[in-house]
């Protein structure tokens, strides 16, 4: 009976040792046979790439550097790295109190060559208007009489009345008061005369001079406003407030990329120029997220052929060949790739 036992036990040793050996030679086949799939998929995907290029990420615009069109120092920068802005969104400020004074002072000019012309425009006042009037109606009136006491005394020398002497101080007389009637005359027509063509044109010059120079200084001013050419995000500011701005020592006071869709441009060698075209898939890897792969195709090749700008920092890269841009439109990066870094970009045979 202890036999029976000790035999049975035997044998349920090894009947679990079995399973248990079976069980593990079982999941070491699948585990070869997943290996095995994912070596042939590596094969696979290695097989449909035609060439690798150097590449860098990029916004949907290039780089722009945003400087000062004004000499001063900075009042304050209003936007911070990595901020959202919109186009004509003010990004800086520059201190131009001196020119907001000569604004002022060039509207003033401005008001007064303006103010000149109208008052060349409207002529004598109707003060002196009235005034000519009523001298050339005194003067006149004085011929009339003159005149008449002229034609008076004639009658009376004729018949001897008078005598010569008072027949020549009466023509004196009418002689004197048509010399007052012209005088007069001749002051009312210069008083009621348009301005001469010559004064006109003149003050039409100083109007738009002033004018030009209000519109000068309100331009230089402007520049001291310092706006966001194009709706994108801020990548690096370099100045600070406080620091000065020159048009003659430019240099950067932010940077700005549209990132609304992110990209990669490639640089293909001159002698891979032939695999690309079109539409081509391609996968884009970087060294920063090594287990991932970004799919895209691409969307524009590039017209000449140019020298290397991305580096990869392998000391055996050659750098005396040419090579030719290549864009690349990625499907999707999930906010991984960011503008700067350097991938490498895989055209696939497809």
């Amino acid at each position: 009976m202890r036999r029976l036992r000790l035999i049975a036990l035997i044998l349920s040793i090894l009947a679990v040792t079995g399973l248990l050996v079976f069980a593990l030679a079982r999941n070491g086949f699948r585990k070869q046979t997943v290996a095995a799939d994912e070596q042939n998929q590596n094969q696979k995907a290695h097989d449909d790439v035609v060439l690798a290029s150097p590449g860098r990420v990029e916004g949907q615009s290039d780089i722009i550097n945003v400087g000062a069109g004004a000499d001063g120092v900075l009042t304050s920068i209003l936007v911070q790295e990595g901020q959202q802005v919109r186009a004509g969104q003010v990004i800086a400020l520059i201190d131009c109190r001196e020119i907001e004074s000569q604004i002022n002072e060039a509207r003033a000019l401005a008001e007064r060559a303006s103010q000149n012309r109208l008052r060349l425009l409207r002529g004598s006042r109707t003060e002196e208007r009235r005034k000519a009037a009523d001298e050339t109606a005194v003067a006149r009136a004085q011929y009339k009489q003159a005149q008449l006491q002229y034609q008076r005394v004639a009658q009376l020398y004729k018949t001897g009345d008078v005598s010569k002497e008072e027949l020549d101080k009466a023509g004196r007389d009418l002689e004197v008061a048509e010399a007052t009637l012209h005088a007069t005359e001749n002051q009312q027509t210069f008083v009621n005369a348009p301005p001469l063509p010559e004064e006109l044109a003149r003050a039409d010059s100083e109007v738009r001079l002033a004018e030009e120079q209000a519109r000068t200084a309100k331009a230089r001013l402007d520049k001291c406003t310092i706006k966001a050419p194009l709706s994108g995000t801020v990548l690096r500011t370099f100045l600070k407030a406080g620091e000065s701005v020159s048009t003659v020592f430019p240099q950067p006071i932010v940077s700005l990329a549209d990132t609304s869709q992110i990209r990669v441009r490639a640089e293909v060698d001159e002698r891979d120029v032939g695999r690309v075209h079109l539409g081509q898939s391609v996968i884009v890897l970087a060294d920063a997220y090594p287990d991932k792969k970004f799919g895209g195709k691409v969307s524009h090749v590039g017209a000449v052929m140019g020298r290397k700008k991305v580096r990869t920092g392998d000391p055996a890269e050659k750098s005396d060949r040419d090579v030719l841009e290549v864009l690349i439109e990625l499907h999707e990066t999930e906010g991984y790739l960011i503008v700067g870094l350097r991938t490498s970009v895989q055209f696939l045979n497809h």
